[in-house]
């Protein structure tokens, strides 16, 4: 029997050693009997110093945090908990509860398995998520901001605060009219508007109130029911109204409106309801209204041209938007905007001499963005070079005078004429100004100028020109 339970002994001792987890064994009343010897690397405490103490005392002193064995004995049953040591480790713990044949705890086996690493992968798997939802948001917001700027061109610090207000303006219902002449583009920030704002998956709906007779405005506003007039489509139609349910009605050159038609769209604003053409049905119609004009409304109020009641309907936010000539700074970048895009469509490659831009800038632009545009697909579609030099640009256009563009033959300052590398780093230079002026990065620049990109950071850099520029490499 001695010997028996000497192998017994040898036994556990040998489970207790290979034991993966900590293993600890107390009798009834809690005090510990036997534990691993992998006890110090968990709980910090040598097995010497664990047995015989009193798990209601190793608790109190933190180093059971919380006891498991103390909840068995408590709860009579087998109990799990996680635990964390003073050696900063995380453990997972489950007690078993041992019972004579009168049901009583004669002893209690816990044991403890480190979590440590896991919970350490978890908390960094965490972080990532975290960090990964933010890039996710970061880069959803970057797209958005490139759909609702595609075709807005901005430079001019004017036209900055413009579409910073343009998009504040977005997160709300209010009405919002856009002033200035005809082609400053007052349609392309009425859609970035749309694009900005909670209703940007919904339709746009543009109209061009000068282009509808009055006598169809109606019907073509408002919609028909089936048989209403002579010559109708026999299935009815919708209206432009209807069609922006839940999404925004542009009214383009709402200045053109006729007095009459002014009254029923003024109803309709009031009461966003409306009743097509030879129906009885009203429907319930939510839309967004954003409206332009070349006009002062204000002015056609006093004329008795424009319905106060209206105007002041509409002119909830008014926007100014400033013609071309009033933003030269805009105009390089336009053009080259324009340019890209029509070769792509034409399947060409032409670019704009530096020359050719300089005289861009120096005309008035009565046309506005629109002129412009013109001009541009007018100019790939009929030069013959890949270059587009200021000859062949439309007589309209003011010439500069070549000895202003080329001040090369005499230096005034010094009293002697330049040497040919001087003239040559003059002539170097200024081309390399006028293209950081108009291009964001120097690979835009190599491109233009038909040289290598390092080739252009060197130059950049022996002419003082590049010092924040960045480099896209």
């Amino acid at each position: 029997m001695e010997k028996h339970f000497g192998i017994l002994q040898i036994e556990l001792d040998a489970i207790l050693k290979a034991s993966k987890d900590n293993i600890v064994i107390t009798d009834g009343k809690g005090i510990v009997l036997r534990a691993s010897p992998n006890c110090q690397a968990i709980y910090g405490k040598d097995v010497s110093f664990l047995i015989g103490k009193s798990v209601f005392q190793l608790e109190a002193e933190s180093i059971f945090s919380p006891s498991v064995t103390k909840m068995v004995l408590k709860a009579k049953k087998e109990i799990q908990v996680m635990q964390h040591t003073t050696t900063g480790r995380v453990v997972m713990a489950t007690g078993f509860p041992v019972m004579n044949e009168a049901g009583e705890i004669i002893r209690v086996i816990s044991f403890s398995h480190d979590l440590t690493e896991i919970e350490t992968l978890k908390e960094k798997y965490e972080e990532l998520k975290t960090k990964m939802e933010h890039y996710q948001s970061v880069i959803k917001e970057l797209g958005e901001k490139a759909d609702s700027t595609e075709d807005i061109v901005i430079k001019s610090k004017t036209i900055q605060r413009i579409w910073e207000l343009v998009q504040r303006v977005a997160k709300s219902d209010a009405n919002v009219v856009f002033y200035g002449e005809s082609g400053v583009g007052k349609n392309v920030f009425a859609r970035g508007l749309h694009n900005k704002s909670e209703r940007k998956r919904e339709a746009f709906i543009e109209v061009n109130c000068g282009a509808i007779p009055e006598s169809l405005f109606e019907s073509e506003m408002f919609g028909y029911e089936e048989g209403s007039f002579t010559g109708a489509n026999k299935n009815g139609k919708h209206g432009l109204i209807e069609l922006a349910d839940k999404g925004t009605l542009f009214l383009d050159e709402i200045g053109e409106l006729p007095l009459s038609v002014q009254a029923k769209l003024l109803k309709v604003l009031q009461e966003k309801k409306i009743t097509p053409v030879g129906g009885v049905k009203v429907k319930n119609i939510d839309f967004r209204l954003i409206a332009s004009t070349n006009q002062n409304l204000k002015d056609m109020v006093s004329q008795g041209k424009f319905r106060q009641d209206l105007f002041y309907r509409l002119n909830v936010i008014p926007i100014q938007i400033p013609p071309l000539r009033e933003r030269k700074e805009d105009i390089a970048m336009l053009a080259h905007y324009h340019l890209k895009n029509f070769n792509e469509k034409n399947s060409t490659n032409k670019f704009l001499d530096a020359a050719t831009v300089d005289q861009l800038i120096s005309y008035n632009w009565p046309g506005n963005v629109r002129e412009l545009e013109n001009l541009i697909e007018r100019l790939v579609i009929t030069t013959e070079t890949r270059a587009i030099y200021p000859d062949q640009l439309p007589f309209y256009i003011p010439q500069k005078n070549r000895q202003q563009n080329f001040e090369w033959s005499f230096d005034h300052t010094e009293g002697r004429r330049k040497t040919l590398q001087e003239i040559l780093d003059e002539v170097e230079s200024r081309h390399l100004r006028r293209a950081y002026m108009q291009y964001k990065t120097t690979r835009e620049i190599a491109e233009h100028l038909g040289l290598s990109q390092p080739t252009v950071v060197r130059r950049l850099k022996k002419y003082g020109i590049d010092s924040k520029m960045n480099l896209d490499l």
